[in-house]
């Protein structure tokens, strides 16, 4: 004779019942910051629009003839325009390791200020070219 096989030990609950009191609850973690992608995606889409912005800025103050009077043109144009030059140069390591630095910050509350000076900083080279460009004597 066959026996009918018995049926297994009924727990409470089982591993198939999914009722949502009887999962634990996570918490959010207290330290961390839930609004720190805001300051380096702001920098980062703002220099993006600026860079190119002020590097064709340059390049057509740059083009344009001064207005030189005859006497030749003024040291204070040229001096200007050696700055642009210099801090073209020197903006894209300076902007890139700001804009990294942003983004690769532990997301805690710890590190909100320096997550938004890096932000600043990352936007700091554009908008002085900008403001030499704009700002360029004469002649």
């Amino acid at each position: 004779m066959t026996t009918a096989p018995t049926p297994p030990q009924a727990t409470y609950p089982h591993p198939g019942y999914r009722h949502t009191a009887y999962r634990p609850v996570v918490l959010p973690d207290p330290d961390r910051d839930r609004h720190a992608w805001i300051a380096p995606t702001a920098a980062t889409v703002l220099v993006l629009v600026l860079a190119p912005l002020a590097l064709w800025y340059c390049l057509v103050v740059a083009t344009q003839p001064a207005d030189c009077g005859g006497t030749g043109c003024g040291q204070a144009r040229n001096t200007a325009l050696q700055l642009v030059y210099v801090t073209l140069y020197v903006s894209p390591v300076v902007t890139k390791a700001a804009l990294i630095t942003s983004w690769a910050l532990p997301r805690k509350r710890r590190w909100r200020t320096l997550r938004a000076w890096m932000a600043v900083v990352a936007l700091l080279p554009v908008l002085f070219v900008l403001l030499l460009l704009v700002t360029l004597p004469a002649g």
